[in-house]
C-alpha cells in the first residue's frame, strides 16, 4: 500500500480521523476546564506531553507534506485534501493554544524535542527548496555510501547548529 493509496482509502471513510483530529483538542479543552490549579504538576504534564505528541506529529507530517506539494510537485492550492493537510495543523494550532492557556510549554517534558524537531525539518524544507529552485545539477561518481554519511552530516550540524543559536 503506498501513501497516496492510503490516504485515499482513509479519505474515503474519514470518521475516525475526524474522530481522532476532534478528540484531542477537546480533551485539552476539558483539561483547561478541570484542571486549572495543577496543570504544572506531575500527572496532567505529561498527559498534555502526550497530547502534544499526538497532534504534533501529524500536524508537522502535514505542514510538511503541503509545503513538498506545493513547492516541488506544484499542486494547486484547490487540490488541498482537508482531511489530511488542513485537518491535522487546525488540530495541532487548537491542541498548543489550549494546552497555553493552562501551563507553560518549558514545563512539559519533552516539549522541546518536538519543537526542535519542527525547526529541523523547517530548516531542512526550506534549504530543499533553495537547492530546488537554483537548478543545481551535478553529474558525480561519489559512491552513494559517501552521499548519505554527507546528509546525516548536515543534517548533524543543522540540528545543533540551531540548538545553539536559538538556546
Amino acid at each position: 500500500m503506498t501513501l497516496g493509496e492510503f490516504f485515499v482509502k482513509v479519505g474515503d471513510n474519514p470518521s475516525l480521523i475526524l474522530f481522532y483530529f476532534v478528540t484531542i483538542p477537546l480533551l485539552a479543552f476539558l483539561m483547561w476546564m478541570w484542571i486549572k490549579e495543577d496543570a504544572n504538576k506531575s500527572p496532567w504534564v505529561y498527559i498534555y506531553s502526550l497530547l502534544i505528541y499526538l497532534v504534533c506529529i501529524p500536524g508537522i507530517f502535514a505542514i510538511t507534506l503541503s509545503v513538498y506539494l506545493f513547492f516541488f510537485e506544484r499542486k494547486s492550492i484547490f487540490d488541498t485534501d482537508v482531511y489530511f493537510q488542513i485537518l491535522p495543523l487546525l488540530s495541532m494550532i487548537a491542541t498548543l493554544w489550549l494546552i497555553k492557556l493552562n501551563v507553560e510549554f518549558n514545563e512539559i517534558p519533552g516539549f522541546k524535542r518536538i519543537s526542535s524537531l519542527l525547526m529541523v525539518i523547517g530548516v531542512v524544507m526550506t534549504l530543499l527548496m533553495i537547492l530546488e529552485k537554483t537548478h543545481i545539477i551535478a553529474f558525480t561518481f561519489i559512491p552513494f555510501t559517501y552521499v548519505l554519511i554527507i546528509l546525516v552530516v548536515i543534517f548533524a550540524t543543522i540540528y545543533f547548529g540551531s540548538k545553539r543559536v536559538f538556546k
